[in-house]
């Protein structure tokens, strides 16, 4: 990968020659900052960084030559890496690269900058990636954002793998979130070109304040609450497409809203964020494919991912065993200490593991989703969720979590201790922008005898109680409610009815009953025996029981493609009927995709 370092000037002029539909050019220069362009051909491609689907299905991500000093293209190729594999089901029999998605060596160059939202303390990443056969002839922008809180390229395989092979750009956003860690120990963060760099230098993320002890990151410490502006950061990331193609496409510029096609796509997180941005009343989107978007609709039994998380933090490994999952280590004595606190009924095991499961079903938990959510369980997710997602909505430092909780490299017996600087290098390319991971733990507020009770009640108060700080994190909560979509805009929802991360009945279900009632032309597919992680399907009991999202994410951008050339309706509304691969090879058979 040859860097392209362009001066300032020249940057900030080739951004701002043609952003369309956009304000006085004063207003552009403080939108983005001046881009960075790499060029990614031969063995670094734009897809894979020439790893291609043997070198993303390798076990062990691409090595350093100085752990400690990784190069920008090190950075960059690692990171690919680790988000394909987060996000896609790439293990033999699964049929990626065969059946469905593309791992194709696509050339071309990328523009990364760092982009503005007025009055945010903190900036948010975009990127556009230009393959060398863009089309022309049909001037098309596929605009993504990162899922869950992951960094710049956490939607490569959703809108990389479709736009790129087809000759479209593909505009990327973090949305505000990403895997910017800062070390306040050692007072380094993330410089843009994923280096570690020292405080009094620009990085992606710098923390206020920006000492103290442990790990800051940009998605729970920024104090901007960067959920409630998901929609305007996928614009900001389609208005850096369009400026960075008419720079760089001076012949066929300029390149405006109104003569290029934008297909906005995301999943999990960045499904919310594709339906955030399709409520602007501007029609600068052409269509919208969401995937198990999480999404907080008003009405029709919606639920904020907030409280159905700390919800399921404490009831959720009590209540599993009731369905024939296995008991997880120390759950007789946690069932016991729920009991005690008031929080479960019964006085043995087996009547306390049925409040829990009954509690859950009251409000709204299926057991199809409750199986699933096991392995947000055992990985410790919902907590991780919880603590992060509390810093965020209620705005907090990092040194002020309302909990107690905060973050830091652990030793084995998990107390805190400083990071080394081969873990902080890798970060940016390892980390899944929300620890634990990457080397990162979270500190809790009492010791482990607590059995983290403490903690998780603490977490859940925020959400049922009255405090002040209660009222700041559902404040937080309120600003990230979703309105219906742009009259007239064609919207795709997929979800799987057994996801457990991001439950259907408490997310897209409600969002599509709003926005039908308000007349909106959104399409719903639901999808039998699929989760929310295709990555987990590497696992064979998770292959066995559940069939990928992707292809339907994939064959819904097909389907408004084919719309908006004027040569297909819409997909209808559609409950698939999969069938499970029970350990064979996936099949068309298996997908049922709808025709």
């Amino acid at each position: 990968m040859n860097t392209l370092r362009h001066c300032a000037l020249i940057a900030a002029a080739a951004l701002l020659a043609g952003c369309a539909s956009a304000p006085a050019s004063k207003d552009n220069a403080a939108m983005f900052s001046p881009s960075r362009a790499t060029e990614h051909r031969d063995h670094d491609d734009l897809l894979t960084g020439g790893l291609g689907l043997d070198g993303l299905r390798a076990m062990l991500p691409p090595a350093f030559a100085d752990a400690e000093h990784p190069t920008p293209a090190e950075l960059r190729r690692r990171a690919l890496w680790s988000n394909w594999r987060g996000i896609a089901d790439l293990a033999p029999g699964g049929g990626y690269g065969t059946l469905y998605g593309s791992v194709a060596n696509v050339p071309g160059r990328e523009f990364s900058a760092l982009a503005h939202i007025p009055g945010a303390k903190q900036p948010h990443r975009v990127l556009v990636q230009l393959p060398d056969a863009f089309d022309a002839n049909k001037r098309c922008v596929v605009v993504t954002a990162s899922s869950g809180s992951r960094g710049i390229y956490g939607a490569i395989a959703v809108a990389g793998a479709w736009g790129l092979p087809r000759g479209c750009a593909v505009a990327y956003t973090d949305k505000g979130n990403g895997t910017d860690y800062f070390d306040l120990d050692a007072g380094q963060g993330v410089a843009e070109d994923g280096t570690v760099a020292p405080a009094d230098v620009a990085l992606a993320f710098k923390p206020e304040p920006a000492t103290g002890s442990g790990i800051a990151y940009k998605h729970a410490h920024s104090q901007d609450n960067p959920e409630a502006d998901w929609g305007r950061h996928v614009k900001q990331a389609a208005q850096f497409a369009l400026a960075t193609l008419d720079a760089q496409l001076p012949q066929q510029a300029p390149f405006t809203f109104a003569n290029t096609r934008i297909i906005a796509v995301g999943i999990s997180n960045a499904g919310g964020a594709v339906l955030r941005a399709a409520e602007d009343g501007e029609p600068w989107l052409d269509a919208v494919v969401a995937g198990e978007p999480n999404v907080l609709a008003q009405g029709y039994g919606a639920r904020s991912l907030y409280d159905y998380t700390t919800e399921a933090a404490l009831l959720m490994p009590c209540a599993l065993p009731q369905l024939g999952i296995p008991a997880m280590p120390g759950l007789e004595a946690k069932c016991a200490a729920l009991a005690a606190r008031g929080l479960l009924s019964g006085d043995t095991l087996d009547a306390r593991q049925k409040d829990a499961l009954a509690k859950l079903h009251a409000t709204g938990w299926t057991d199809a989703g409750l199986r699933a959510g096991a392995i947000s369980v055992g990985f410790d997710l919902w907590r991780a969720i919880a603590v992060g997602y509390a810093s965020a909505y209620g705005r907090y430092p990092h040194d002020a979590h309302p909990c107690g909780y905060r973050y830091a490299a652990l030793n084995a017996d998990s107390s805190p201790r400083v990071a080394t600087a081969a873990e902080r290098a890798a970060w940016i390319a390892d980390g899944s922008g929300i620890p634990p991971g990457a080397g990162v733990g979270i500190v809790g507020p009492q010791p482990l005898a607590d059995l983290g009770l403490t903690g998780l009640q603490c977490l859940r108060a925020l959400w049922t109680g009255e405090g002040a700080d209660a009222q700041r994190v559902r404040k937080g909560v309120e600003e990230t409610r979703a309105a219906p979509p742009r009259a007239g805009l064609p919207v795709v929802v997929i979800h799987g009815t057994d996801d457990g991360l991001v439950p259907p009945a408490f997310s897209s279900a409600p969002y599509v009953a709003m926005a039908k009632a308000a007349g909106r032309d959104v399409r719903y597919w639901q999808v039998r025996n699929a989760q929310h992680f295709d990555g987990f399907l590497a696992l064979p009991h998770m292959a066995a029981a559940y069939l990928p999202l992707l292809p339907y994410v994939y064959e819904a951008l097909d389907r408004v493609d084919a719309h908006l050339d004027g040569k297909a309706a819409l997909p209808e509304d559609a409950t698939i009927a999969t069938v499970p691969r029970m350990g064979a090879p996936l099949g068309p058979g298996n997908l049922a995709l709808p025709r």
